[in-house]
C-alpha cells in the first residue's frame, strides 16, 4: 500500500517522536513540532502515538492514496479536502483507492498532521523515522517530499482494522467515509490569535535587568520570518542583561528562551541544537508546545510565568488526557 504526492506543498516531511539518547553526541532530538497533534492523529487511526505521519507547514500537498485506507488529520486547519469536499479534524476517516487529499487555504495554526493507518513504513535510523533536514537524515531520504514520492505504509493494527470494517461503505460508489464522533474536548489547544505561552524562569533569568524581566512577562512579541523547524526569532522589547560576561555553552531543549547580544529572543524548537551559549531567560513548560509549535511568522504572542510544580502538574494532566484516548477508541470499536 503506498501514498502517492502529486504536489509537495511548502513543507512536507516524515515525522515521528523524535530520536532521543544522542544528544552527548551532538544529534537533535527532532521529531514533530507538534507532538500532542502527531500522538492523537496516530492514536485515532490505531497506531502507536510514535508511528510516522505526515508534518504538514501552512500551504499542504495534494496526494493521491493508492489503495484504501484509514487516515486523519490533527492540528492546524488548513482546509483539508477530499476529492474536493471538505474533510473535519480529529476524527478517523476512510477513504477508498484513489480519493485524493488536497489542503486550501491556512485558517488557524501553522502545522497539520496526517495520519494514516499502519504508520508511514520509512527506514528507521538510530530508532527513529524523523526527518532531519539539516543533516539528510531519516525520512524520505532526508528530505522534504517533492512530487513523484511514493510513501509506504505498514500494516494497520487491530483497531485500525476494526475502525476500518466500520466505516467502510457498502455502497461503491462512496469515496470516503468519516466517524461520526470526535474526541472531547479537544486534546490539544485551539490556535488563538494572540496565545499566552507559560514558562518557568530560566537558568540566567537573575541576569537580567528588573525592567527586562517585567517587559518579558507583560509585552507582545512577534515571530519574524526568520523562522524554521530549529527555531523562532522574535521581536519585541529588547531584554538587557545587567552584564557583559560571555557564558559557557549549556543545554539547551525545545521551548528554550534565548537572548543573543542584540536583546531580541529566540524561542527553540524541536531542531535546535543541543547546546547554545546565549542566556536562557526562560522555558517554556510542556504543555505550551503545541501552541508554540502552531505560531505562525507575523503572529504575536506573549509569556506567562508559572512556577516548577505549576509546570508539572499542567504536565501530568495532559498526558492523563492524552493517555485515555486509545482506551476510548478501542471501546468505540467495541460498542459501535
Amino acid at each position: 500500500m503506498s501514498i502517492s504526492i502529486l504536489q509537495p506543498g511548502l513543507l512536507t516531511t516524515v515525522q515521528d517522536l523524535g530520536r532521543p539518547g544522542y544528544q552527548q553526541a551532538g544529534l537533535v532530538v527532532g521529531g514533530a513540532l507538534d507532538a500532542t497533534a502527531l500522538r492523537v492523529a496516530n492514536m485515532l487511526v490505531g497506531n502507536s502515538p510514535q508511528a510516522a505521519a505526515l508534518e504538514i507547514t501552512l500551504l499542504g500537498p495534494r496526494l493521491r492514496f493508492e489503495a484504501s485506507h484509514l487516515l486523519a488529520i490533527a492540528g492546524a486547519h488548513l482546509s483539508p479536502t477530499l476529492d474536493g469536499r471538505p474533510v473535519s479534524l480529529h476524527r478517523p476517516v476512510w477513504v477508498r483507492a484513489g480519493t485524493e487529499l488536497a489542503f486550501g487555504k491556512p485558517v488557524a495554526g501553522s502545522r497539520a498532521y496526517l495520519a494514516v493507518a499502519g504508520g508511514l513504513d520509512v527506514p528507521l535510523v538510530l530508532g527513529s523515522r524523523a526527518t532531519y533536514l539539516r543533516a539528510g537524515l531519516g525520512g524520505w531520504h532526508g528530505r522534504a517530499l517533492q512530487a513523484g514520492d511514493s510513501l509506504p505504509v505498514g500494516p494497520p493494527s487491530a483497531v485500525g482494522e476494526r475502525l476500518t470494517q466500520l466505516l467502510a461503505p457498502a455502497s461503491p460508489t462512496r469515496a470516503w467515509a468519516p466517524a461520526p464522533w470526535t474526541p472531547g474536548p479537544p486534546l490539544g489547544p485551539t490556535p488563538a490569535p494572540e496565545p499566552l505561552l507559560r514558562a518557568v524562569r530560566g537558568p540566567e533569568y537573575g541576569q537580567f535587568s528588573a525592567a527586562s524581566q517585567r517587559a518579558f512577562w507583560h509585552e507582545p512579541f512577534e515571530v519574524t520570518p526568520a523562522a524554521d523547524r530549529m527555531g523562532y526569532r522574535l521581536h519585541g522589547p529588547a531584554l538587557a542583561r545587567l552584564t557583559g560576561s560571555e557564558l559557557l555553552s549549556s543545554a539547551v531543549t525545545l521551548g528554550t528562551v534565548q537572548v543573543p547580544a542584540g536583546g531580541q529572543a529566540i524561542v527553540l524548537l524541536a531542531d535546535c541544537q543541543t547546546t547554545g551559549g546565549y542566556p536562557r531567560l526562560a522555558q517554556v513548560i510542556t504543555a505550551d508546545f503545541s501552541a508554540l509549535a502552531q505560531l505562525r511568522p507575523g503572529q504575536r504572542c506573549r509569556f506567562g510565568e508559572v512556577t516548577l510544580a505549576e509546570a508539572q502538574a499542567l504536565y501530568l494532566a495532559h498526558e492523563r488526557r492524552l493517555r485515555a484516548l486509545p482506551r476510548a477508541i478501542y471501546l468505540k470499536t467495541l460498542f459501535a
